[in-house]
């Protein structure tokens, strides 16, 4: 027997070629975005799962190549199976994921139309005040809110969902939008520089596993859309009235007026200024 794995092992590395240094590359390459997936989605027990699996698989797998003779051929078979098997899974667990994708393929970047919404600094300042002091009464009047501002691009699978609007940002707008009584309450409104573009736009939810339980479906759709969209999140809490922002998939409670001031103006990319420029843009006050 060693003498036919030795004859098998020479034979495998006469045979080996740069084809099959560009399979092995291939190979890793594809290990490695998988295994960046998993971590952005906060799978880390998954991914080492994963990685396991895929190390048995190979392993098996050589162990024929290297052996012959139908050696582990039941287990490779029944590993094949199992290989169909977890890409169903996947294909239901991240199905959110995919279809931001194909809405990415389909639709490109969205960058097109960046110039449209190229603003000066006073009309975004202006709609920072407006943003604070309609989350200011919502907060007050334990109405919920969920408010996406779009950084760059805005990613066109935002608004497909939603109610096309395309209106100025004002306080009263996102107050009556999340009013309880009104038709566009529920999902979120995308702003970008000081446009209200859509409104009851439906957000994929996160699927981090350690979100605090008291965190609704508010916050968990706002952590979500940020861990996958360069975009930036502020929600009011309806049932405790505490406004949080999210970026990155990051979450800040208990925002103060002026800190949600802050928060927006670096979402907006606004420069610093100075002490007295500040005050005087805080109409909110």
């Amino acid at each position: 027997m060693w003498y036919a794995l030795a004859a098998d092992t020479t034979a495998f590395w006469q045979n080996f070629s740069w084809w099959s240094v560009i399979d092995l590359v291939v190979f890793l390459a594809l290990a490695i975005v998988i295994m960046i997936f998993f971590q952005r989605r906060n799978s880390i027990r998954l991914a080492i799962v994963a990685a396991a699996y895929m190390l048995l698989y190979v392993a098996c797998n050589l162990a024929n190549a290297l052996i012959g003779n139908g050696f582990l051929a039941f287990t490779i078979h029944l590993l094949d199976f199992v290989n169909l098997f977890l890409l169903v899974c996947i294909v239901v667990i991240y199905q959110s994921d995919f279809k931001v994708l194909a809405n990415k393929l389909a639709h490109g970047s969205g960058a097109g139309n960046k110039e449209e919404y190229d603003m000066t600094e006073e009309k975004l300042t202006d709609s920072a005040n407006e943003i604070v002091r309609a989350c200011q009464n919502m907060a007050k009047n334990d109405i919920g809110a969920l408010i996406i501002i779009a950084r760059s691009a805005v990613p066109p699978h935002l608004l497909d969902t939603g109610t096309a609007l395309n209106a100025n940002i004002s306080a009263g707008l996102l107050e009556s939008i999340f009013s309880t009584k009104g038709p566009l309450h529920d999902g979120a409104v995308v702003i970008k520089a000081d446009k209200l573009l859509s409104a009851a736009c439906f957000l994929p939810l996160s699927q981090e596993v350690g979100i605090a339980k008291e965190l609704g479906t508010r916050h968990r759709a706002a952590i979500g859309i940020t861990e996958e969209s360069d975009v930036f999140a502020i929600v009011v809490s309806e049932e405790t009235g505490i406004i949080s922002v999210v970026s990155g998939g990051q979450i800040k409670r208990y925002m103060t007026p002026e800190k949600l001031y802050e928060e927006i103006k670096m979402a907006y990319g606004i420069l610093a200024r100075t002490n007295t420029e500040k005050k005087r843009d805080r109409k909110f006050l």
